[in-house]
């Protein structure tokens, strides 16, 4: 049961244009985790010219680096393959650097943070349309994961539970910690643990046991509530937390394959060794380490030049005055709400 993205990223017997559209999906992910970083105050124009660059030029290399056979396939730097078997580092790593660089540049909304520098909450529009958005993505990850495998056998089963686990360990973490912190279960940012479980756990679905996924997701869950208030701290203003459940947990979870990986080389068909907590050494690990480093510094060098280049030229943000009045007729000349439109 070796998955046909674990020898090389083919598509095998699949139709050509049913694997296509499959991957254009990975694709729109990365490009598009990025917009929720930068939410509320960037331009349409310049998010069109990040996205298409982003989707052209940035996430091809990492993906050619890896799911096409490139050097981290092939043995990266110790001769052990890089694993990431559903896009943790590939796609979602790929999107959080991308959105550090974007909300580092474009500069946090007016009104985040006082005289004093310190952070103000801005609450949600819609907290049970944001939850119902997460539900919605969990569903979509039983295509994202186990549709990697690109086949349909045995193993299918396997990445689903492990995928469900984690996304569920992370939930329940990400609650119980904002509730220890502040005395209440923080809804939001439950939601954000299960998007955390389920970023973490795409790099492993397939490598690792019910426990391990588990222990991934419930990592993932704690590591988002930590790496939200980093982020706030350091003037770094991401609306929607995507730096932390893309960035920050998508580098852990594909790390964790280097600690948590209970195949070793016979059972993968070559692409994976045991991890470390298993009895396999340091070589899987390594590999994992040398991968996520190799990817993180190439997305934030390019897509840093990338937001640069925009804001001398067409600009990324739009007015203060825009900002404040809100986007929706500003930048697309129609109220996203009827009461928008009475009060106007």
């Amino acid at each position: 049961m070796v998955p046909r993205r674990g020898r090389v990223f083919t598509y095998g017997t699949l139709d050509k244009f049913v694997f296509f559209t499959f991957q254009v999906a990975f694709a729109a992910t990365a490009a598009t985790i990025v917009s929720g970083a930068m939410a509320e105050r960037t331009k349409f124009k310049s998010y069109v010219m990040y996205s298409a660059v982003i989707s052209a030029v940035i996430y091809p290399v990492v993906v050619r680096w890896q799911w096409g056979g490139g050097w981290l396939f092939q043995g990266g730097v110790n001769g052990t393959p890089f694993h990431d078997f559903a896009g943790s580092s590939i796609v979602h790593m790929t999107g959080g650097c991308a959105a550090l660089m974007g909300a580092k540049i474009l500069g946090p909304r007016i009104g985040k943070y006082d005289a004093a520098g310190k952070p103000r909450g801005i609450p949600g529009h819609n907290i049970p349309f944001a939850i119902l958005g997460c539900f919605i993505l969990l569903v979509g990850w039983f295509g994202f994961n186990p549709g990697s495998y690109l086949a349909a056998d045995g193993a299918v089963g396997l990445i689903a539970v492990n995928t469900a686990l984690a996304g569920a360990a992370g939930a329940v973490v990400a609650m119980a910690l904002t509730w220890i912190k502040g005395g209440k279960p923080d809804v939001s940012m439950t939601g954000n643990g299960l998007l955390a479980g389920l970023v973490a756990v795409t790099a492993d679905c397939w490598a690792v046991d019910q426990l391990g996924a588990i222990v991934i997701g419930a990592v993932a869950g704690a590591i988002v509530v930590f790496a939200v208030s980093f982020f706030d701290r350091i003037r770094i203003d991401d609306p929607v937390g995507a730096i932390s459940v893309h960035g920050v947990c998508g580098a852990f979870g594909t790390i964790a394959v280097g600690l948590f990986s209970t195949l070793d080389a016979e059972a993968s068909g070559g692409v994976l060794k045991k991890g470390l907590f298993y009895g396999g050494g340091a070589d899987q690990l390594i590999a994992q380490v040398v991968g996520v480093v190799s990817i993180a510094a190439f997305v934030l060098v390019t897509s840093g030049i990338l937001f640069m280049a925009i804001k001398k030229t067409v600009g990324l943000r739009v007015s203060e005055h825009e900002e404040l009045e809100g986007l929706d007729m500003h930048e697309h000349g129609a109220p996203g709400y009827t009461s928008e439109a009475l009060v106007g």
